[in-house]
């Protein structure tokens, strides 16, 4: 399998139609269709469905193209990291996080490091702990910063000097914006709207399972949700300082009590050949925190 027939199979998923893509690659139509026809053999599957107006991607083609995604990107890439000058410093650093304040730590690393190097450039990922780990297995990302019990010992890891405090956002107007903190008790028989990730602390927390409480909704990432706190949908069981709370928001933060807090920690990939760029950024943050 080469690399061209990757990039030419991408091109043929997002344009939808081999007439499509030859056009986008300055190919004959002919020529592009055998190609694919080529990579259909050598994988043994097909990869499309070949309607009378637009091609659509069989299961097999979607597990492709994901990967075939990954592999066009890594190779860019390391082609861009190999030419980089021994005399300035540039590239690129990849880093996912799920939504934590302790980001502001990280972004004082990069705001640094940018000063010192001014063609560095940082890519950021937003997602759960699971997508976060699962970039950084396939190597689309250099470092991953993680929030509470997620199991690092595969990893090098390091622990910020961070730790996030668990409440709830509410409507300002709801009747319990009036507590100063939210028990067990409290949250019991409420509309939750709880992390896709909810772990064990939390249903320790309310002495239950997690199966037994009225969840109205789960979120991946807390901005739709706090739009669902907005409309009264429930009550979002979430880190502090995430969403905003201003008067203008109509949302309010009541931490829990007894207090759940969770460490950030930001992890690589041991034996890890990092670029340039990447080991800088390594060098910094145990520097600061190692």
């Amino acid at each position: 399998m080469e690399l061209r027939h990757l990039q030419y199979f991408l091109m043929v998923a997002r344009e939808g139609t081999i007439s499509g893509a030859a056009h986008a690659l300055h190919l004959s139509q002919p020529s592009l269709s055998r190609q694919m026809q080529d990579l259909e053999h050598e994988l043994g599957v097909r990869l499309f469905d070949r309607g009378s107006r637009h091609i659509e991607l069989t299961a097999a083609g979607m597990r492709l193209r994901r990967r075939a995604e990954e592999i066009v990107d890594l190779v860019g890439r390391t082609e861009t990291e190999i030419r980089v000058s021994n005399e300035t410093l540039a590239g690129e650093v990849r880093i996912g996080s799920g939504e934590t304040p302790a980001m502001e730590l990280v972004s004082g690393v990069i705001a640094e490091l940018q000063r010192t190097y001014p063609l560095l450039r940082f890519a950021l990922h937003s997602g759960n702990a699971q997508d976060v780990r699962e970039r950084l297995d396939n190597g689309l990302i250099d470092f991953g910063v993680f929030i509470g019990n997620v199991d690092l010992s595969r990893y090098e890891s390091l622990v910020l000097p961070a730790r996030d405090r668990w409440g709830v956002f509410m409507r300002r107007d709801d009747p319990l914006a009036a507590r100063s903190v939210l028990t067990p008790n409290d949250l019991a028989e409420l509309p939750l709207i709880l992390s896709a990730q909810a772990d064990r602390e939390l249903a320790s927390w309310l002495h239950r399972d997690l199966a037994d409480l009225d969840v109205v909704a789960t979120y991946n990432l807390l901005y739709n949700a706090a739009a669902l706190a907005r409309a009264g949908v429930g009550y979002v069981v979430s880190l502090e300082g995430i969403v905003e709370t201003s008067l203008a928001t109509g949302l309010v933060f009541r931490p829990l009590e007894p207090a759940i807090t969770a460490q950030v920690a930001i992890a690589w990939k041991r034996y890890q050949a990092f670029s340039p760029a990447a080991e800088a950024f390594q060098q910094k943050i145990l520097e600061l925190w190692g």
